[in-house]
């Protein structure tokens, strides 16, 4: 039982621990207000949903080490919808 219990914490506090690391989304203005420094640009094209774009642009900007991001522009076809974004740090 204890086996379970610590299985089941370690869970809950993985996936809080990667909501506090998720590289955030801000609009366009915010960037020169807060002095930010810009790492790149990152696309998606393989989602189904706004909200999965969203998800993985913050999953790659967390790869290049950025802290925030700037959707630049996003186009939702039939199927999938396609977004690019520049990374901030």
């Amino acid at each position: 039982m204890k086996l379970v219990t610590g299985i089941v914490t370690s869970l809950v506090i993985g996936s809080l621990s990667f909501g506090v690391f998720a590289a955030k989304e801000l609009e366009k203005d915010k960037v020169k207000e807060m002095n930010l420094t810009k790492l790149g640009e990152i696309t998606t094209s393989n989602t189904t949903a706004p909200m999965d774009a969203r998800k993985e642009l913050s999953k790659k900007a967390d790869e290049l080490g950025g802290t925030y991001f700037v959707v630049t522009s996003a186009n939702k076809g039939e199927k999938n919808v396609h977004a690019t974004a520049d990374v901030y740090k």
